[in-house]
């Protein structure tokens, strides 16, 4: 792969991008505003990164992040990413989003929901349980002892063995959460997400914003999937 499509320039989105420039890779970034407003970004990540329409970062791109809010996905194009290895970081969250029923009920989780509103048959949940800020502050390079681990999840075994390879090029080591289904384990509010990748995760709220990042080994990670309960997301706040 040589060229990564990210659509979204917020945190998460921008954060990837930096990272993968840094592995040399290409990277058109797209967000709903248009080129123009991504100049600046896009010229701060170095000559590999340029700014793009939506389409563009669909189409150029060898894979694609998908970093926008859960509500904004409906409005993409019909068939934007058909056929297209697809990176998925969005949460549900209803003070943002609204209360969409199908979720609030469990009849499916937000990916498999986002999945089928793409029609994306190669989909995968993969950087939506860690801060921006952490994303470049933990990647390290492919051996590293102090290397942290991310949770994937997806329907299809090779999507999610690309994904990985993506992930794992970027400064991460992988673990396979399942299907779609199951991808709830390392949505918010659950132990494997956010707080995970502090270096002090048991401290109060007030405190923890000061706290240092911290590795969060594969093993560690595997812990958490395997302590999650399923959490009433009508209730979830940001």
């Amino acid at each position: 792969m040589q060229t990564l499509g990210i659509i979204g320039s917020g945190n998460i989105g921008s954060a990837v991008a930096r990272l993968a420039v840094a592995a040399g890779l290409n990277v058109i970034i797209a967000n709903s505003r248009g080129p123009e407003s991504l100049q600046d970004l896009a010229a701060g990540f170095g000559p590999l990164a340029r700014a793009g329409t939506v389409e563009e970062a669909a189409t150029l791109g060898d894979a694609v992040v998908l970093s926008i809010p859960l509500k904004a996905v409906k409005d993409l194009p019909d068939g934007l990413l058909a056929g297209k290895l697809v990176l998925d970081t969005s949460n549900y969250y209803p003070s943002r989003d609204g209360r969409i029923e199908e979720l609030v009920d469990h009849t499916v989780t937000s990916s498999e929901m986002v999945r089928d509103q793409l029609g994306a048959d190669q989909y995968v949940k993969a950087f939506n349980n860690i801060t921006a800020a952490h994303i470049p502050a933990l990647a390290r390079p492919d051996g590293a002892a102090d290397r942290s681990a991310l949770p994937i999840a997806g329907d299809g075994a090779a999507a999610k063995a690309e994904a990985s390879g993506i992930i794992e090029r970027l400064g991460f080591n992988t673990v396979d959460a399942g299907t779609l289904a199951e991808s709830w384990r390392f949505e918010p509010e659950t132990p494997a997400y956010g707080r995970i990748y502090f270096s002090d995760p048991d401290v109060s709220d007030e405190q923890l914003m000061d706290t240092p990042p911290g590795p969060t080994p594969a093993e560690q990670v595997r812990s958490a999937l395997d302590a999650a309960a399923r959490v009433d997301v009508a209730e979830r706040r940001f």
